[in-house]
């Protein structure tokens, strides 16, 4: 039978970069088990020192295939990586598509290169945070340079590029067609934009129209955003793309927007949180059966969800503007 190590033994290990403690770190976050929040706070203690590449666009885009590239670009310079794949969930199996990992199976086998699949698991409200958790231990092992890699550009997968420090779309050159249809968020949320698969039939075109949206897109900072052309099976392309995300870092160092956005990825995650701990304890003093017999009265229109509101919160002792009820 063999020994599970203590927590204690267990953080020591994962800031060594052993590579079996550092899974179990991760899978110990992600499940939220006992223990989680002491692996947490050590290794926020130990972090701080990663720069979080986001790698997000449509599917079929080729952002696998690219991240594979980037990584090796990376591990080229001397970097240690880690790759963080955000895969869909079924909504009737619950199983995660974790295929797609096939497609980096050239990196395997390198001790600088480290690759998680993260599953949805049909809780995307809380995903962003498991992902920045999850390269918080990451970042405490001494990966210096981790890829956050969504499978598409919904609302979920735009909040887990929020959690890196810059962030590439991907698009194939057909996306030009449809630039103007795609979503504020998505063009919002770029600083650089590849179009990949740029052996394809109008690939400039493309390009083009994704420079023009770009143009009508409010001025967020003196950083124009690099509309980039890449063929990633043949790697054409990569090395400009790593240069730009690495002219992005510095950008941002010198402008402070670096702390900036740390800043607010940290208010965000505080805020998140705390709304989480707060629902939880709400539940736990709530009178049994008193929420789901609100429910169904606001579904049949007995109450407003005002009304609702108000008596859930009164049987929590508070009162609806906000004051605590005296006991």
């Amino acid at each position: 039978m063999t020994d599970t190590p203590s927590t204690e033994q267990l953080v020591r290990r994962t800031l060594r970069g052993d590579r079996v403690a550092l899974a179990r770190s991760i899978s110990l976050v992600e499940n939220e088990a006992p223990g989680a929040v002491q692996i947490l706070d050590a290794c926020f203690a130990h972090g701080g020192e990663a720069f979080r590449i986001g790698i997000t666009g449509p599917p079929g885009a080729g952002k696998s295939t690219l991240v594979t590239r980037l990584a090796l670009g990376f591990r080229a310079r001397g970097e240690m990586v880690a790759i963080v794949a955000v895969d869909p969930t079924s909504p009737f199996s619950g199983g995660a598509l974790l295929g797609d990992r096939v497609r980096m199976g050239e990196l395997a086998g390198d001790p600088g290169v480290f690759i998680r699949s993260m599953a949805t698991r049909g809780s995307l409200g809380g995903l962003a945070v498991h992902t920045a958790q999850v390269c918080d231990v990451l970042d405490a092992a001494g990966f210096r340079r981790i890829l956050i890699e969504t499978v598409g550009v919904g609302q979920s997968e735009l909040e887990v590029a929020q959690t890196a420090d810059s962030t590439a779309v991907v698009l194939v050159p057909e996306s030009g067609d449809g630039v103007q249809a795609m979503k504020a968020g998505l063009m919002e949320i770029g600083d650089l934009f590849v179009i990949n698969k740029a052996d394809r039939e109008g690939a400039e075109r493309g390009a083009f129209a994704v420079r023009s949206a770009l143009e009508l897109r409010a001025a967020r900072s003196s950083w124009q955003p690099p509309v980039l052309l890449t063929v990633a099976t043949r790697g054409d392309g990569v090395a400009e793309v790593i240069e730009r995300f690495e002219e992005h870092l510095e950008f941002l160092r010198g402008h402070g927007g670096l702390d900036r956005r740390r800043r607010q990825r940290l208010e965000q995650r505080l805020r998140d949180l705390l709304r989480d701990r707060l629902w939880r304890d709400f539940q736990g003093v709530l009178p049994a059966d008193l929420w789901t017999t609100t429910l169904e009265a606001l579904v049949d229109r007995r109450f407003t969800p005002h009304q609702a509101l108000a008596r859930l919160l009164e049987a929590a002792g508070v009162s609806p503007d906000g004051g605590q009820h005296s006991q």
